[in-house]
């Protein structure tokens, strides 16, 4: 991964931090199977990929900043795609999108532990 990648890779992970829990791991998950997908990218593909990369990390900055100064309303992160855009992703896309999407909109599970679960001796 040449330096640039690898520094923006390492931002967008590190901006994941302020995130809610389940966001941040949803969103780390997802980075870093996108960007091991493009590792062989051509030269073309990579700059289109790393430009889309870099706006999606300027805006995940600003909704940060936002949220930090706005402590009376919950911040809405990410953005609405438009239908120019979604008609520029391939078939493959679309389907990632759409399991990027089920999986953040599935209801949390929270893990509880009852004492019938420990382990006797």
């Amino acid at each position: 991964m040449p330096g640039s990648a690898r520094r923006l890779y390492r931002r967008i992970l590190l901006l994941h931090r302020a995130l809610p829990a389940a966001l941040r791991a949803l969103g780390d998950r997802y980075v870093k199977e996108e960007f091991r997908k493009h590792k062989a990218a051509g030269p073309a593909e990579a700059q289109r990929f790393l430009r889309e990369w870099e706006n999606y990390a300027a805006l995940i900055q600003r909704q940060i900043n936002e949220d930090k100064q706005n402590l009376t309303e919950k911040t809405v992160y990410g953005i609405q795609l438009t239908e120019e855009k979604l008609n520029d992703f391939r078939d493959e896309q679309i389907g990632q999108l759409k399991e990027l999407m089920d999986e953040a909109t599935k209801p949390h599970k929270k893990l509880t532990v009852s004492k019938d679960s420990e382990h006797k001796t």
